[in-house]
């Protein structure tokens, strides 16, 4: 990456990234040295993660997304990270403001739109519903651990007081649980807040730690309790930044269709690169 590159910071309920124009920057020139280098939040410009948005002219997408934590370890997609590029790719004219936005990413094709008050809408692919009683030894106060992949694949487990969960001990042993496969997956903890709307906290693979807010894992937790007759649709989840996301979706046997994920995907500002952060060891 050069000097004078330009960039975005943007933040989905306090899930923060920064963004590039693929015109710009291919996704190519985006190394895990770069990444951790400018998500750091001392020396860097500091986010969760990176996103690319890389232009397409043909097919039936406007742009393909690419992501990765701020790790520097690429993921199939992120659902704040998703919001947000739905509405940099209208500021960007890659789509169209006013319509649809069409985006690809490792896990498919996702469908976007920008609503207003700084928030947005995207679709996500059908996934299986969650499976039940997860093989992975729940803690004091832990029931019903739950596994789904809408998109990314997470851990939902329900505790009656969020606060009192200790992440930074108890979320490493369960990301990278051997029951959760050999690339682990995101783990959140769920908290009713009465009616139809929970409380959630998240540790997030990739940032190995916790972040304000996690949009699949807002959908994994809303199919949990549809699952477990918990909830219906529509669900909403309140972030740790205090902020919602609003979650719908259709039961289809053992799939669920039609995953809508509504929340914040808020430019905060456009900044020009001096230099690029020297990666710390």
């Amino acid at each position: 990456m050069k000097t004078g590159t330009v960039f975005y910071k943007l933040t989905g309920s306090g899930n923060d990234f920064i963004a590039l124009d693929g015109r710009n920057v291919p996704p190519d020139q985006v190394t895990p040295a770069v990444v951790t280098a400018l998500c750091d939040r001392r020396h860097g410009a500091g986010a969760d993660g990176v996103v690319v948005l890389d232009p397409r002219t043909d097919g039936d997408v406007h742009f393909a997304f690419h992501f990765w934590n701020s790790d520097g370890s690429a993921g199939p997609m992120c659902g704040n990270g998703a919001l947000c590029a739905t509405r940099l790719a209208t500021v960007l004219e890659m789509a169209p403001a006013g319509g649809e936005v069409r985006f690809s990413t490792q896990a498919g094709i996702h469908r976007g739109w920008v609503l207003g008050d700084n928030r947005s809408e995207i679709e996500l692919p059908d996934c299986d519903l969650p499976a039940a009683n997860a093989p992975v030894a729940e803690a004091a106060r832990e029931r019903w651990a739950m596994v789904c992949t809408p998109s990314v694949p997470h851990l939902v487990l329900e505790v009656d007081d969020l606060d009192a969960v200790d992440l930074p001990v108890r979320g490493p042993g369960l990301r990278n649980h051997p029951a959760l496969g050999p690339g682990g997956a995101n783990v959140n903890w769920l908290a009713s807040k009465g009616g139809s709307e929970w409380r959630m906290r998240t540790y997030e693979r990739g940032v190995e730690g916790e972040t304000l807010a996690c949009g699949t894992g807002a959908v994994a937790s809303a199919l949990s309790l549809g699952v477990l007759g918990r909830a219906s649709s529509p669900v909403r989840i309140w972030t740790r930044s205090g902020l919602p996301l609003d979650i719908s979706w259709t039961a289809k046997g053992k799939r669920a269709t039609s995953i809508r994920l509504k929340g914040e995907g808020r430019i905060v500002f456009r900044g020009i690169l001096g230099t690029v952060p020297t990666p710390r060891q």
